[in-house]
């Protein structure tokens, strides 16, 4: 009887002990208390809601099954906003939540506020949070639940950023001012940074086939600007490479008028850099970087672009597209030479629509101008007067200066 009483039991294996545990986490309001076991009891329906819809063969039962879905999904998406204001909200009042609470509560409070200004913007940012936030919590547990997840937060997190690219686009077409345009054209990189930085890596782990293969190149492009700090050549240049990515992964959710917006967009942000620069370094950087954006905005977008509001800018296009194409030919010829050509040809296709602004745009019009003598196809054209002798006006005697007028002129 002595030695029984002294024996020493092992308080985690202990029936009572677990009992014990167990009714203490469901009156703690953390992740691993009712709001917890809450959110792993629909997170389970909505998987299984999920796979079910994707199995199943028969429309009628897809139909059934997808509604079964929705309204799985919007009891989970309940289950996650009930745990934020329960268990993280007390947390970081009481001065005991980790780092990543107080973040999670944040950014929380930030979606929460789109809700006074824009309620559609408010609604996909939402649910992106939501499962963006209940995704980091599944990568805690057993590997076989994080590959099921994966699949159903990449699908449906596509769907959100889809969705809200579009609502970015129709507010586009809106009558807005120049400001809040430029705030939309913002929110459409950072979109699209979003998605391309945080789940397409997740699809290519899922998805391993070539369904991305043309795109791996532009993305390993992409991702050497997630590190470091960037300048403003820099982060023009992701958002083209974005751009570009975009054109295969939303050529719905991102209407073409829209990309050519942005390309526009882009196109006077590195003019603006060209001429605002006072490093020549930087300055033949940003050039380079404009003859980039050139290429693609004609070559990549407009090629594409069917319906032209003025038929007279179609003519127009056909007219650079025939050069372009008579161009390309001297690529395996003579590559200097074709280079030098493309650059001429671009210039002089970008010099025409800035030239009908000369006002706003005389500084990247004397730049251009200044490239073009450069390549050899514009000269300098030197006319000079001197009037010698004196003429008066009243009482004082004055003398005329000699004037000097430099005006450059095509070959």
């Amino acid at each position: 009887m002595e030695e029984r009483s002294l024996r020493i039991y092992d308080s985690e294996k202990t029936f009572f002990s677990k009992i014990t545990n167990t009714i203490s986490k469901l009156f703690i309001p953390t992740k691993i208390g009712i709001n917890g076991m809450l959110i792993s009891i629909k997170r389970n329906n909505i998987l299984k809601a999920y796979e079910n819809l994707h199995s199943a063969k028969d429309q009628e039962k897809k139909d059934a099954l997808s509604k079964k879905l929705d309204d799985a999904y919007a009891l989970y998406l309940e289950a996650i906003d009930k745990y934020i204001m329960d268990s993280i909200y007390k947390k970081v009042r009481n001065d005991v939540a980790t780092e990543f609470e107080k973040e999670a509560l944040s950014q929380y409070y930030v979606v929460t506020h789109l809700k006074e200004t824009s309620y559609s913007e408010y609604k996909y940012r939402k649910q992106i949070y939501l499962i963006g936030l209940d995704y980091q919590n599944v990568l805690t547990e057993k590997e076989k639940l994080i590959e099921r997840y994966k699949k159903f937060y990449c699908t449906e997190t596509e769907s959100l950023y889809k969705g809200l690219l579009k609502h970015y686009s129709i507010r586009l077409a809106d009558n807005i001012t120049d400001g809040e345009k430029q705030d939309i054209y913002n929110k459409i990189f950072n979109v699209l940074e979003e998605y391309i930085s945080t789940i397409l890596p997740i699809k290519f782990e899922i998805e391993k086939n070539d369904t991305y293969k043309d795109i791996l190149d532009e993305f390993d492009n992409f991702d050497r600007f997630s590190v470091g700090k960037l300048d403003q050549n820099d982060v023009i240049e992701k958002n083209l490479i974005l751009l570009g990515l975009s054109r295969k992964l939303f050529t719905h959710s991102l209407p073409l008028v829209v990309a050519e917006q942005c390309y526009i967009k882009l196109l006077k942000d590195a003019r603006s850099l060209i001429v605002d620069t006072k490093v020549l370094r930087k300055q033949e950087k940003a050039y380079s970087l404009l003859i980039n954006i050139i290429e693609e905005y004609n070559v990549k977008l407009l090629s594409t672009k069917i319906y032209w509001e003025k038929p007279a800018q179609r003519e127009e296009y056909k007219k650079f597209w025939n050069e372009y194409k008579k161009v390309e030919e001297l690529k395996d010829k003579d590559y200097d030479e074709y280079v030098k050509q493309k650059e001429i040809l671009f210039i002089r296709s970008d010099l025409e629509k800035v030239s009908t602004n000369e006002n706003k745009y005389y500084k990247i019009i004397a730049f251009y101008k200044n490239k073009l003598v450069e390549l050899g196809v514009m000269r300098v054209l030197r006319n000079s007067y001197i009037s010698e002798g004196e003429y008066t006006k009243g009482t004082k005697k004055k003398k005329k200066k000699t004037r000097r007028r430099v005006k450059k002129e095509a070959v």
